[in-house]
């Protein structure tokens, strides 16, 4: 007999534990999920290749420090591809935008084959490049 009450102590025990925990989830909303900034984005996607200043060695890429407003393929000690020694525009808003989602259609001979589909996400990188400027 004592250990009928045992087994069924413990059993009602758990029932009640998991009973605390069923009610106290569904009172306990989940934090909102906070889209990654622009800072964030560029660590992840950009600085492999790209510095956001002029003191960090050279990479693959030339420093983006000042993007927005500067002439395209002219960073100072930069050797850009073949591509950018044609290349006659600033780098506003939207040629960044257009960059970003397809280098070789907007510049043809570009180096670059970092592409990015998702707008929100371009968006948020050129804030941040705007950032620095």
């Amino acid at each position: 007999m004592t250990k009928l009450r045992t087994i069924w102590a413990i059993g009602l025990g758990f029932c009640a534990a998991l009973l605390v925990v069923t009610i106290a989830g569904a009172q306990m909303p989940l934090p909102t999920a906070k889209p990654p900034d622009g800072a964030t984005l560029f660590k992840q996607q950009c600085a492999t290749c790209h510095t956001t200043n002029t003191s960090d060695p050279g990479r693959q890429g030339p420093t983006l420090f000042k993007i927005v407003g500067r002439p395209a393929g002219k960073a100072d000690g930069f050797h850009y591809s073949a591509g950018f020694a044609e290349a006659n525009f600033v780098w506003d808003d939207g040629k960044l935008d257009a960059y970003l989602a397809n280098p070789q259609a907007m510049v043809p001979g570009s180096n670059m084959a970092y592409r990015q589909p998702k707008p929100e996400t371009r968006t948020a990188i050129i804030a941040y490049l705007k950032e620095l400027n």
